[in-house]
């Protein structure tokens, strides 16, 4: 199960890089942006967890859940400055800003999964959830597009429209990502309480 968890993140990988990497617009980047941090990086981390390459394992007084929330809300954040959201139309930003993304979720997700600290990890994934739909509903209800600048989208799609819609797929997959990896951290732990 972690093997193939493990190789289902590797696999998914590239393909939010390539859309993130394409003229797709915000569409494409919150596509990329939450393929990296809400798909590929928790199916890493649980094929991670335990193991030698396992960051929280590795680093257990740094890699803590309440800290990597903390990490990952300042990049997610920072990365969606309009002023950076342009200059990752550059390939080397670009490649830079997915690194940044993969990181932080990696580091969230692997102290979520670390078994010593799954109570404080539910907490940690809920006030992600949180502060990603905040970002998800300000630029998705933003009268104005707030990345002109960044704006090279699908044919024919306006650029408020464009970022409407990477808010809400910010919304949605980030969403369910964080919730329904809250509610598996639950059960778990529910399931370990009652076995003890």
């Amino acid at each position: 199960m972690t093997r193939a968890s493990l190789l289902a993140g590797l696999a998914l990988l590239p393909a939010g890089w390539l859309l993130a990497g394409l003229p797709l617009g915000m569409i494409g980047h919150m596509a990329g942006h939450m393929i990296a941090v809400a798909i590929a990086a928790p199916l890493l981390a649980f094929g991670l967890a335990g193991t030698a390459a396992d960051p929280a394992r590795r680093w257990p007084h740094i890699v803590t859940p309440m800290a990597m929330m903390l990490v990952e809300l300042m990049v997610v954040w920072l990365w969606h400055l309009p002023v950076l959201r342009a200059a990752a139309r550059s390939f080397p930003v670009l490649v830079i800003e997915q690194f940044c993304f993969l990181a932080a979720g990696l580091l969230l997700w692997s102290s979520v999964c670390y078994a010593p600290r799954r109570a404080a990890g539910i907490g940690a994934l809920l006030l992600t959830s949180m502060h990603m739909t905040l970002l998800g509903v300000l630029i998705g209800l933003a009268p104005r597009p707030l990345y002109p600048m960044a704006h090279h989208g699908l044919a024919g799609v306006d650029a408020l429209v464009d970022q409407q819609l990477g808010g809400v797929i910010m919304l949605l997959l980030g969403a369910a990502s964080y919730f329904l990896g809250g509610l598996a951290l639950l059960a778990s732990l529910l399931r370990q309480r009652s076995i003890a």
